[in-house]
């Protein structure tokens, strides 16, 4: 089984990703993870790699490919912003909330201000967007390409966790 989880920062794609793969022995290919490594062995921040990234789409093809590798295994939790609309998948997982509840749990993660946090968000998201439009003409709020969409504000990480493996027990029954 594949599946994809995709959203915002903080909306807790992580948290329901690595709980998917433990939960369901399955693999879990994170590509935010490798967007980070790939910043720090440049040494950069998440901040100036994206703006490297609007320079030209190789970093984001790197991740892609990779991603794209792992899937014809035919197993894993898929971890991406963009990993539901470039993988086939049994179940495609979309979590979203509003930017401050997503600022919120950035801020606290990071160890930073709320409005920092606020407003590296809203650039982070708005680079990102031109980018997916650019390279590979998504719009990112066009949520057609997911199975199921959950606000994580509305519920706390088990509920989140239960609402999916609902969903993956539907899918795996005939």
């Amino acid at each position: 089984m594949i599946i994809t989880v995709s959203g915002s920062p903080g909306t807790g794609t992580t948290t329901l990703a690595r709980a998917l793969a433990l939960q369901l022995d399955l693999v879990w290919v994170n590509s935010g993870e490798l967007f980070r490594k790939i910043a720090s062995e440049k040494n950069i921040s998440v901040k100036e790699m994206n703006r490297l990234a609007e320079k030209g789409p190789e970093i984001d093809y790197l991740i892609d490919d990779a991603q794209k590798a792992l899937a014809k295994e035919g197993q894993g939790v898929f971890e991406g912003r963009l990993s539901g609309h470039l993988l086939t998948a049994d179940l495609k997982v979309l979590l979203k909330t509003d930017l401050r509840k997503r600022s919120e749990r950035i801020s606290k993660r990071e160890s930073k201000l709320l409005d920092d946090a606020i407003q590296e968000t809203r650039i982070r998201e708005e680079s990102e967007a031109r980018r997916y439009k650019m390279y590979y003409n998504i719009d990112i709020n066009d949520l057609s390409a997911y199975d199921l969409v959950v606000d994580t504000g509305r519920f706390d990480e088990a509920g989140t966790l239960a609402i999916v493996m609902a969903a993956v027990r539907a899918r795996q029954c005939p």
